[in-house]
């Protein structure tokens, strides 16, 4: 091969690989810059950076204050819902019959003196019998008194004698105010018993139904009748925590239906037995129920706090905000809004401790928080 070839084969060469690499670089620097060349890098956040408005909207900001508290341990129970007992009427029939018609269905709300079924039977029909009997009975020991007092008077019968037609006479009112106590007691009219309601409540127990038939002498109740403004919430404590627990203590409920909902009420009742199966301690914890949406055999998780020794700095929960692996609150101070990182010591129900970050009587924002958090982070 001549010189002259052989420089073009070599220029050749180095001109490929020049090309190469430019190819290479190009891609290389492209991918560089879609990985991040092209974006912003988020600047460490500024703890104190100034958020300004207006006198009236900083005015009604909502706010909590930082103050030095103990730090109390935290007892998690499991429980459910069930009724008020001392609220609770379970409704027998008074005579055997046959029952004609219910009126009402389970889960309804009554009131009292409400009809709950109708009874024909023929405990009444024979009360019936028995009050026209004693109205008799005393409208002869009447006569029978009057005779007596004439022949008295005539000298025909003894004084012994009257006053047998006297007592003849109580005991026959007797027997007819009995009657009528009676049937005012089962109400209702000729052969029909009405069952009516005792009280105001939901019905929350139902055993009566269209054509069955009953016996004077039966046990079974055919309603039970509850009102749910108030429920208990009944507790299962294990040996190894019956010692943390106490009358008085204030005990915070959730429940699956309403998880984001918590219910605040104090132990009232512990029952010093344990249940031989699960062997735990049952304690009660009432709670009042105004709008019902507590219902009997809802499971619950309650937390109890009992005492403990430290003193730490605490603030409300609900004011934390989490931002990229550090906790911040909101604080209002010296007319302006800024952030503050805090180190959290520990989360105890709604409080929250503090090893650092806030002075005591710090102002912090418990409400609309994350949007003033935002707000002052951009």
């Amino acid at each position: 091969m001549s010189d002259k070839v052989k420089r073009l084969y070599i220029m050749k060469n180095s001109i490929r690989k020049i090309t190469i690499s430019l190819f290479f670089g190009a891609i290389l620097f492209t991918t560089m810059m879609s990985c991040g060349g092209g974006q912003k890098v988020r600047e460490p956040l500024e703890a104190d950076k100034p958020l300004n408005l207006d006198a009236e909207t900083y005015k009604n900001l909502k706010t909590d204050t930082a103050v030095i508290k103990t730090v109390n341990q935290v007892l998690k129970l499991t429980g459910k819902i069930t009724f008020d007992q001392d609220g609770v009427v379970k409704v027998f029939p008074l005579v055997g019959g046959h029952i004609e018609d219910v009126k009402v269905e389970l889960g309804d709300y009554v009131k009292k003196g409400q009809v709950l079924a109708v009874i024909r039977s023929g405990d009444l029909a024979d009360l019936e019998q028995q009050a026209i009997a004693a109205k008799s009975g005393l409208s002869v020991a009447q006569k029978n008194l009057q005779v007596s007092e004439d022949m008295t008077k005539s000298g025909l019968s003894s004084q012994k004698e009257l006053l047998t037609a006297k007592e003849g006479v109580e005991t026959a009112k007797a027997e007819v105010n009995r009657v009528a106590e009676r049937k005012s007691i089962l109400g209702g009219t000729g052969m029909l018993y009405i069952v009516k309601a005792p009280t105001n409540g939901f019905i929350v127990e139902k055993t009566a139904a269209t054509g069955m038939e009953l016996r004077g002498d039966d046990p079974e109740n055919l309603f039970t009748i509850s009102n749910l403004d108030h429920v208990w919430v009944m507790a299962n404590v294990y040996e190894s925590d019956i010692a943390n627990v106490h009358l008085g203590q204030e005990a915070k409920i959730t429940t699956i239906s309403f998880p984001d909902k918590i219910y605040t009420g104090k132990v009232d009742k512990i029952f010093n037995t344990l249940d031989p199966l699960n062997k735990t301690e049952k304690v009660r914890i009432q709670l009042t129920n105004k709008d019902f949406q507590l219902k009997p055999e809802m499971f619950t998780n309650i937390l109890v706090e009992y005492g403990g020794t430290e003193q730490k700095l605490a603030i409300p929960s609900k004011a934390v905000v989490f931002d990229n692996n550090q906790n911040y609150v909101v604080v209002k101070e010296n007319g302006k809004l800024a952030i503050k990182p805090i180190a959290v010591y520990k989360i105890v129900g709604d409080k929250t401790f503090l090893s650092s970050g806030l002075d005591v009587n710090t102002p912090v924002i418990v409400e609309n928080q994350l949007t003033l958090f935002q707000a002052l982070n951009q």
